[in-house]
């Protein structure tokens, strides 16, 4: 016979979030009254490594930047749905191997697509 999942048998997951959610809200709030509030010039100047800061912090990208990064999240997350198949195979059979076939060939016309397109040349 299986157990059946009961709210109750959530009570201690529901206890562990309020505790650490109380946790920071008690911490946060008792740094922030007993904590220092001298502000000087010096504090309130922007620090980066010990260099002064020179211009406009708000320069722009160059969106080939943004282009990359979210290119290499996107093939980096497909890792994730490769993994459980490698680890399964054998009992997927031979569905299991065509649609991960299906998967690849998917992903190799995306990778295609943007190699055409020239997304991953820098000039």
């Amino acid at each position: 016979m299986e157990a059946q999942s009961t709210p109750v048998n959530y009570l201690p997951i529901v206890f562990q979030m309020l505790v650490a959610l109380g946790f920071v809200i008690f911490t946060m709030t008792l740094t922030h009254l007993i904590g220092p509030k001298r502000k000087t010039k010096d504090k309130l100047t922007p620090f980066e490594s010990g260099i002064e800061v020179i211009g406009n912090a708000r320069q722009p990208f160059s969106i080939k930047y943004f282009l990359v990064a979210i290119l290499f999240v996107l093939f980096d997350v497909e890792v994730i749905f490769m993994y459980p198949w490698a680890v399964n195979f054998r009992e997927m059979g031979t569905e299991g191997m065509i649609e991960m076939f299906v998967f690849m060939g998917t992903l190799l016309l995306g990778f295609i697509y943007i190699v055409k397109k020239k997304a991953l040349d820098w000039d």
